[in-house]
């Protein structure tokens, strides 16, 4: 038996600058999981780095997802800690290129949460997964002590199943992808600071949550050359295309004045000292697409979907930003998270 205590990759003393701040969501959780969980665990379906584990099943593959929310507060314009975990979970498998079917869901409730509380949370997860076309199938519940839980966490799993041969991920991009956004990116991260603190904008800004599945099987459906796909949730566009470039080793470049974020997020972004490019999404993906497809694509995903750049031939695994005058600045992740628990 390994004595994993004796052979841990990082150093015992670095545990509690990792793992204690709640800004954990950036390079800090990325090195964490490449230094530590990845060794652990490291296997062909886990060495894959999707947003889901895609599986051989006979002589099918099915796509196997899990993720827990303890989003604060449990209630936000646009929607809940319910229905974020039920899309956050049909998301991460959408990823995968797979048909979301079932979930699991694993409540931890904290001792004395209203009732009332729960069942707004309960009826909010299945008016979600009715729309995503998902059934939860099995599920698990535990009390803690009062104090130790903050109303509810809730931990999810899911599984879809994979209906075409396309591989995606970031092994399969290829220079001259055009990366393709679905949509503005930020309300979901602004909606939360807003409920958290109690800010008021000039408008309402509501939460991007929605299911991801039907806008990418409507891509495979089309025989449309998709790559490589990732939804925009902790850490927001910048921290995803930087994942894609380190794992493919291509350089990826996206122009600042093609990407669309409302003017009230902006706004209230410009207020609080955020970046766009780094607050969290919950409706939000970019595809990774062959040229030739790039504008069947753009046309499949509708008037809110733009192509924000190319993967370059270069193999730097950087990610760069040209801005509105032409200038280009290096992407990097940001050390921490600058909106913990936003989901």
């Amino acid at each position: 038996m390994t004595d994993f205590t004796l052979a841990c990759p990082i150093p015992i003393t670095d545990y509690p600058q990792v793992l204690l701040g709640h800004g954990s969501g950036g390079r800090l959780m990325h090195h964490l999981i490449e230094s530590l969980f990845a060794p652990a665990f490291s296997n062909p379906a886990l060495d894959e780095r999707g947003d889901g584990a895609v599986l051989q099943l006979g002589s099918g593959r099915i796509a196997m997802t899990t993720d827990s929310y303890v989003v604060r507060p449990l209630f936000f314009p646009g929607g809940d800690i319910g229905t974020l975990a039920v899309n956050g979970t049909v998301n991460d498998l959408a990823m995968c290129g797979a048909r979301p079917l079932y979930l699991s869901a694993g409540f931890i409730l904290e001792e004395g949460l209203p009732m009332e509380t729960l069942w707004r949370v309960v009826l909010s997860m299945r008016q979600a997964a009715d729309a995503a076309g998902v059934t939860v199938v099995t599920g698990d519940t535990k009390v803690v002590d009062r104090g130790k839980g903050d109303g509810i966490f809730i931990n999810t799993a899911g599984i879809g199943v994979i209906e075409h041969d396309v591989r995606l991920g970031p092994a399969s991009v290829r220079p001259g992808d055009v990366i393709i956004l679905n949509g503005d990116l930020g309300r979901h991260g602004m909606a939360i600071m807003a409920a958290r603190e109690g800010l008021t904008f000039e408008s309402d800004i509501e939460s991007d949550c929605a299911p991801l599945a039907a806008p990418v099987l409507a891509l495979l459906d089309a025989r449309v050359e998709v790559h490589c796909l990732r939804d925009l949730t902790r850490g927001g566009l910048a921290s995803s295309l930087v994942e894609i470039a380190t794992t493919s080793g291509l350089q990826i470049q996206v122009r600042e004045s093609d990407i669309p974020v409302r003017e009230d997020v902006r706004g209230a972004c410009e207020i609080l000292g955020l970046d766009p490019m780094y607050v969290a999404n919950e409706g939000r993906f970019v595809a990774f697409v062959a040229p030739q497809d790039a504008g069947r694509a753009l046309d499949i995903l509708g008037p809110e979907a733009v192509a924000i750049g190319e993967v370059q031939e270069e193999r730097s695994g950087l990610v760069t930003l040209q801005s509105a005058i032409g200038a280009n600045r290096i992407v990097d992740m940001l050390s921490g998270e600058q909106l913990p628990r936003i989901c």
